[in-house]
């Protein structure tokens, strides 16, 4: 698939995710490529008129700097601790619904905000589809600076092989939370629980890629058209 039908199935997706907002809504603003198309929607209808009283939690810097740019209004948990629908992209879907998160690098963020959220909308291209997680991504791990190389031997003790994101400069890629990310590849993961657990159980691993049974409705977008996945159907 060529990148021009990539970006016009992603422009697809958000813009179908977008029809689910409501006038009112307090929004969970995801981060990437696809969640662009879905800014760039929800604009238009708060300037023409037809969404108001709109406000949006960012799952990033990047997305606070593009909602405020194309006049999306923004809150904040000191305001607003419960999120009435989230829309934001994945890395990787599996048969049941489960992601992987965190190619933009705002995982943590990102799970904050679906976990605060009464619905979550996640949007995707069909080249996103898996079997099973880990069969074309990573995982990205994002783990305090402190203790990054024990992170890693840890990640490595339990079958991972994680790699240090960097910038093209060589630079350590630095999360919004001023935190390091080890992307790991752990093949295909055949028992994502687990693996979650053994994740959440590591006090230097702040948080994972991993969003498991977080997805209330998928939107794939495929040169046929949409298609709508919900939970538990």
């Amino acid at each position: 698939m060529t990148k021009e039908n990539t970006e016009i199935l992603k422009k697809r997706a958000a813009e179908k995710a977008v029809e689910y907002v409501k006038s009112g809504m307090i929004l969970g603003l995801g981060t990437g490529s696809t969640v662009h198309y879905a800014l760039l929607k929800l604009a238009d209808l708060i300037k023409s008129g037809e969404l108001k009283d709109i406000l949006g939690i960012p799952t990033s810097e990047q997305t606070r700097a593009k909602a405020e740019t194309l006049g999306i209004p923004l809150t904040d948990f000191e305001h607003h601790q419960t999120i009435d629908l989230t829309i934001d992209g994945a890395d990787e879907v599996d048969e049941n619904l489960n992601l992987i998160k965190g190619g933009g690098g705002a995982l943590l963020r990102e799970k904050i905000v679906a976990q605060a959220s009464k619905k979550r909308i996640y949007i995707v291209d069909k080249t996103k589809l898996s079997q099973k997680l880990g069969k074309k991504w990573s995982v990205p791990i994002e783990v305090i600076k402190f203790s990054y190389k024990a992170e890693e031997k840890y990640l490595q003790s339990i079958g991972g092989k994680p790699k240090l994101r960097v910038l093209e400069n060589g630079e350590p890629f630095i999360t919004d939370e001023n935190n390091f990310i080890l992307d790991t590849n752990f093949g295909i993961i055949e028992q994502p629980f687990e693996l979650a657990r053994k994740l959440d159980a590591r006090a230097g691993i702040v948080e994972h890629g991993l969003f498991l049974d977080m997805t209330d409705t998928l939107i794939v977008a495929d040169e046929n058209g949409i298609v709508i996945k919900n939970r538990n159907e």
